[in-house]
């Protein structure tokens, strides 16, 4: 059988595309099985030190497949539509130590959205248009919250998510959906430009820094120093942390960096 989602691995940089245009990159079952394999290839792979997430034809991801959502009402309502493997794939991206930018390749919606505000970075084209439309539908947009609302500002997440209004990548950038909305022709660049920026980074320094960037403004003042304190002692102590120094000093690349 055909899989829709590919895998391809260069220079260090994993690139995950979905690949349904047919049903606008949705959801489907297959298409999160075939995600969460080519995920857990790309966290298991020694040589990827960067993820990138994007997808084929005009639409990056339409959200759930819809024909697979009906419940015939003979069925009763224990007998959801099946979505198990979509929480433990918004948990492989966020939580993944290693670095994960969604290249938009167009148009997103729904549970799409969520794949978006998982990753670390998402790079837009300002032809992209975003809409939450999960309650025109009659639904909720209840998994996707999660990353979202860790994203978005707190009034940009009422209008948009009460709404479903469609707005356009400028401002799907400036409510903090997107990291940057672009020129169409601007888009591959960008979006290597981030890749090599982050590989130069260590591997363990990268993994704990998008630890830190989640947890340090939830904890008191003081404790964030304490804590901080320890780990910078920790880090600077460290093999990673050594190799990286003696590179600095030497004027040569860290022995992470790959060839290119």
């Amino acid at each position: 059988m055909t899989r829709l989602v590919h895998k391809e691995l260069a220079g260090g940089i994993a690139t995950i595309t979905l690949d349904s245009p047919p049903n606008r990159n949705a959801l489907s079952v297959r298409l999160l099985g075939d995600l969460e394999d080519r995920l857990n290839w790309a966290l298991g792979e020694p040589e990827v030190r960067v993820i990138v997430l994007t997808g084929t034809g005009p639409v990056f991801c339409s959200g759930a497949d819809l024909k697979e959502q009906r419940v015939e009402p003979a069925q009763g309502a224990g007998d959801a539509p099946v979505t198990a493997s979509f929480p433990e794939i918004l948990s492989l991206i966020w939580e993944s130590p290693k670095p994960v930018i969604c290249r938009l390749n167009g148009t997103a919606r729904a549970g799409g959205l969520g794949l978006v505000a998982a990753c670390d970075f998402a790079i837009a084209p300002l032809s992209a248009s975003f809409a939450f439309t999960e309650v025109r539908l009659g639904v909720v947009p209840a998994m996707i919250s999660v990353p979202v609302l860790r994203r978005l500002e707190a009034r940009a997440a009422a209008e948009y998510f009460l709404t479903g209004e469609v707005f356009d990548a400028a401002k799907a950038e400036q409510i903090g959906l997107v990291t940057r909305a672009v020129p169409a022709q601007e888009l591959d660049a960008t979006v290597a430009r981030y890749a090599e920026m982050l590989i130069k980074g260590g591997p363990e320094a990268l993994a704990i820094t998008k630890r830190l960037v989640r947890e340090i403004p939830e904890v008191s003042f003081e404790e964030g120093l304490r804590r901080m304190t320890a780990l910078s002692a920790q880090r600077f102590t460290s093999a990673e942390g050594q190799e990286g120094i003696a590179a600095f000093m030497e004027k040569r690349p860290p022995k992470w960096v790959p060839d290119m």
